[in-house]
């Protein structure tokens, strides 16, 4: 057998794997996706950022910084619980640890980046420029779309989704 019908072959054989085993899902160094905007609900002029963030590299990193034109301070939040069962919020202090080969989630009722001193108001539809600032990764910029009607937990690893609206593709790194 000469080379060239090797490689085919070995290719059209490798292409009835399951998908795992050929390519990863996320085959990006450092993966964000599944990013929106919203409105908070106790309104003020702020709002904040939720996605994933998925580290495909065998370095871990942190997430330390956010800024947007879209409010005068974007800052890295965390919902906690008190002994007493009481939720407040508060700034993250020495980023988001994000391990080699892990996954971190900044969701709804969880770590998020918060807005405050929003310059215009999160209309849904909107597209905001949120720029991220990783430990070793360094900047990455990524359009962001407003769903204020979006509810907690909605498409978060809905990679099916994802692929079919083009959010998996909305991260530079700068």
């Amino acid at each position: 057998m000469t080379l060239r019908p090797f490689l085919a072959a070995c290719i059209l054989a490798l292409s009835v794997l399951p998908g795992h085993l050929v390519a990863q899902d996320h085959p990006e160094e450092l993966h964000i996706h599944d990013a929106y905007a919203r409105t908070s609900a106790a309104g003020g002029g702020s709002g904040a950022v939720f996605f994933l963030v998925h580290n495909n590299t065998q370095t871990d990193d942190r997430l330390i910084a956010a800024k947007t034109d879209a409010a005068e301070r974007a800052e890295l939040h965390s919902n906690v619980e008190d002994a007493n069962g009481v939720m407040s919020m508060g700034e993250i202090e020495g980023g988001v640890p994000l391990a080699a080969g892990d996954v971190i989630s900044l969701a709804r009722g969880g770590n998020h980046i918060m807005l405050m001193g929003l310059t215009k108001p999160l209309a849904d539809g909107d597209m905001i420029t949120l720029t991220l600032t990783f430990e070793v990764a360094g900047d990455v910029t990524l359009q962001v779309p407003v769903d204020n009607a979006r509810k907690p937990g909605e498409r978060e690893h809905d990679h099916a989704a994802m692929h079919k609206d083009g959010m998996d593709h909305d991260a530079k790194k700068e």
